[in-house]
């Protein structure tokens, strides 16, 4: 794709970065069949190819967001099923990172958009306010048919019909023990997160089990928290790099003191955040080389389970489907290691048609954009339950949270399954 930024524009770090992913770009329309957002509305402005044109047109004029470049970019996942596709390499993860940072600092969006936003980012990072506005959502939870008939409301009945009926007592974050003294095969930082703990804290619980059992130790560092991935995602770079930086001296406390082996993620859409660090904080003096320090050390639980050589065991008569998280798949590239853990466990793994596509979740999408969330998710469910499983394995909270809501089938994340496997308490959502 040609491009025709100024010398002056170019001076701009970002947009000399943005130029160059455009410049990789060859037309080739690939990416609009895999688009969950083409794929569901039509609209070529709502396909990857489309995107990039409004991107390129806005920056290279260096104007200010419009409203219709707003909605197009608004309705991206940023599922990176285009980047999986995409055979000439366009990095279009980090172009719609900075289109929505350039939209955030030059567009002025509507009074109940903005309310809704900054209500998004001040509750859903902070553990104790999202348990406390979700016991609110759960006593406002009838007024939900109400807020959907009203499409600037829609957001908000969207967030009341996510809300579990019931939270799960807080878990306290512990240090793994190990199962046998002489047993120590590695130490590990496990990341608490923000939204995770409050909705399903059994996820890290099982991942602290399964880890003692075969050997590894577990630290929960002081001062780590929410990654910055809900507000990355929607454009306040500067909330999302103070994430950043608070997490980067967290583990590096640990990093330098008595020494991790990875900073173990349960969360995918986390652990795609956590990877980019060392391109988040490149800019900073002071934290780009211990952010790229602490990129390169992160890990999916599952990569790193699949490193111990766990025992085979004998099959268990129970058939999972596997839904490969957006973050997972296309994000962090891991697609063979969670089944591969799954069938060495003893369940029959399964993959539903059209497994590239994304459920819907997306971090903050399913709130801000429910329409077509709402869309996703049904299509996501129909070729699940088409499998026919006993439950659903996923890695990433924001797919449990999404899918739980459109079936009756069990939906856990990997790691539980595992730990039941290897010895662990049965989960409590799977049936006698």
């Amino acid at each position: 794709m040609q491009t025709s930024f100024t010398a002056e524009q170019l001076v701009d770090p970002q947009v000399a970065e943005s130029e160059k992913i455009l410049r990789r770009c060859v037309h080739c329309g690939f990416c609009t069949a895999t688009c969950p957002t083409y794929v569901t509305l039509g609209n070529e402005l709502d396909s990857p190819r489309g995107r990039i044109y409004l991107i390129k047109d806005m920056l290279e004029n260096g104007r200010p967001a419009d409203a219709e470049v707003v909605k197009h970019i608004d309705r991206c996942l940023s599922c990176l099923s285009c980047t999986t596709t995409c055979p000439s390499g366009v990095d279009y993860m980090h172009l719609v990172d900075h289109a929505r940072v350039h939209i955030e600092k030059t567009y002025t969006r509507p009074p109940l958009d903005r309310f809704t936003r900054a209500l998004l980012a001040a509750i859903l990072p902070y553990p104790a306010r999202f348990r406390a506005a979700l016991r609110l959502a759960g006593l406002a939870r009838p007024l939900a048919p109400v807020f959907a008939r009203v499409k600037a409301l829609s957001p908000f009945a969207a967030m009341l019909q996510l809300a579990p009926k019931a939270l799960p007592s807080a878990s306290p974050a512990s240090s793994g023990l190990l199962a046998e003294p002489g047993l120590r095969r590695g130490r590990v930082a496990l990341l608490e997160g923000c939204a995770q703990p409050v909705l399903d804290p059994g996820i890290n619980a099982a991942t602290r089990r399964l880890l003692a059992r075969f050997g590894v130790a577990v630290v929960s560092p002081k001062g780590e928290g929410c990654c910055g991935a809900l507000v990355h995602h929607m454009g306040r770079e500067a909330d999302a790099l103070d994430f950043a930086r608070r997490n980067v001296d967290a583990w590096m406390a640990e990093i330098e003191g008595e020494g991790i082996d990875a900073i173990l993620i349960t969360a995918s859409g986390c652990g795609t955040t956590i990877k980019d660090y060392g391109h988040m904080l490149r800019l900073d003096p002071a934290y780009a080389q211990k952010a790229a320090r602490v990129s390169a050390l992160a890990r999916d639980v599952t990569e790193y389970l699949a490193t111990l050589d766990l025992p085979r065991l004998a099959a268990r008569g129970l058939t999972v489907a596997y839904h490969s998280a957006c973050s997972m798949q296309h994000g962090q590239k891991i697609t063979l290691q969670p089944k591969a853990l799954l069938k060495a466990a003893g369940f029959a793994v399964k993959d539903p048609a059209e497994g590239h596509l994304c459920c819907g979740s997306a971090g903050t999408y399913n709130i801000l954009q429910p329409e077509i969330s709402a869309q996703l998710k049904q299509r996501k469910v129909r070729n699940l339950e088409a499998t026919q499983p006993d439950v659903v394995a996923t890695g990433n909270i924001g797919c449990i949270t999404q899918i739980r809501t459109g079936t009756e089938i069990p939906v856990l994340h990997t790691v539980e399954l595992l730990d039941w496997a290897y010895g662990g308490p049965k989960p409590a959502r799977l049936p006698a």
